[in-house]
């Protein structure tokens, strides 16, 4: 890893912010770190489309941001649910995240379905400029959890 994660508080009960090498290694991090940001919500959104949603956001960043500057990742706990953000370098908005361009991706292709992921799973997404590139985020909303039979 190129840093310390950081535990904040800011005006959400809780977020981390950290440092990923500028590499596909930061996709396993990533994932982890979101896994157990969600395994601290007593209502969790659903921590498996979290990691996925998470790697794709990731993996974007390190593919298509040019350089050797780290990415950032921020996992924000909401009593909604959650917002997962990855910051990169790269001052150009992602592709087609917001704004769908032309039909569906190749289904014959490797590339090309994360953006619609995104889109698809997410409660919202969408991306900022910020003062060292731009921010890629998803929100996620909070699942109740199942209601449980009582033993007799």
């Amino acid at each position: 890893m190129n840093g310390p994660a950081v535990h904040e508080h800011p005006a959400s009960p809780a977020s981390w912010r950290i440092a990923l090498p500028h590499s596909a290694t930061a996709v396993p991090v990533a994932r982890a770190l979101v896994r157990t940001a969600l395994a601290d919500l007593e209502h969790g959104a659903d921590s498996d489309t979290a990691e996925l949603l998470t790697a794709e956001l990731v993996a974007n960043a390190v593919e298509h941001t040019a350089g050797d500057d780290p990415i950032e990742l921020v996992v924000q706990l909401l009593p909604t649910g959650c917002q997962v953000e990855v910051h990169d370098p790269d001052p150009a908005p992602p592709g087609d995240l917001t704004r769908p361009r032309g039909g569906e991706p190749d289904p014959w292709k490797e590339h090309g379905r994360g953006l619609l992921l995104i889109r698809a799973l997410s409660s919202s997404c969408g991306h900022r400029p910020t003062t060292r590139g731009k921010a890629v985020w998803f929100r996620l909303a909070a699942v109740p959890p199942q209601r449980r039979p009582r033993p007799a």
